[in-house]
């Protein structure tokens, strides 16, 4: 759920004098349908990224830690972004220009493989969801999310939730009420469900 790169995040600490940018909750780092301007990598803080639709609805991706890189594919496709990154907590990002991430790309073998494993690992998790969302009612969805977020000590909004879960905040707490009157048995301790519910 909360996607981290320690080998990019070392690599961006190794580096002397390297521009570190700080964004404030809310913020957006990068931007929809816009031209990515530099890339990031994410030195602390915690972002989300999003798809807005026609309809006003928001798709969450996935949420982004420390060492994510933003702007990746923007620039090897040289295509507009395909996602909105915002700050969720403060941020600060390292900062690289477009001409000095394609020299990397170009003169670092190590650097290079990285990226091509983070782009295969992102598509292998975005299929692996995907399938877990299709084949389970939304129910162990929800208590899935719930579980690795207490597990990573996290908090997010119940819209941040349903639009993780690709669904409206109204039928999150229509879930919430059946899990919490047992009309669905997730296989869970009664007080182990109603910890993870509390904060809903």
């Amino acid at each position: 759920m909360l996607r981290t790169n320690p080998y990019f995040l070392s690599f961006a600490n190794s580096l002397e004098s390297q521009p570190v940018k700080c964004f404030n909750a809310g913020e957006r780092l990068m931007v929809q349908d816009k031209n990515a301007r530099e890339i990031m990598i994410l030195k602390s803080g915690v972002t989300k990224c999003y798809r807005s639709e026609e309809n006003g609805k928001e798709l969450i991706f996935e949420f982004l830690g420390k060492g994510e890189i933003l702007g990746d594919l923007e620039t090897i496709l040289r295509r507009v972004c395909l996602c909105s990154v915002e700050a969720i907590t403060p941020v600060e990002a390292y900062v690289f220009s477009l001409a000095d991430f394609d020299g990397l790309i170009d003169s670092d073998k190590t650097f290079h493989r990285k990226l091509l494993e983070e782009l295969a690992l992102r598509i292998y998790q975005t299929s692996t969801r995907a399938s877990y969302q299709q084949n389970y009612p939304v129910e162990y969805s929800l208590i899935k999310f719930l579980m690795i977020q207490k597990e990573q000590q996290l908090s997010f909004s119940k819209q941040d939730i349903a639009d993780y879960l690709a669904i409206t905040v109204r039928s999150l707490n229509r879930t919430v009420k059946q899990l919490r009157e047992g009309a669905v048995n997730p296989e869970l301790a009664e007080g182990e469900l109603k910890q993870l519910l509390s904060d809903l």
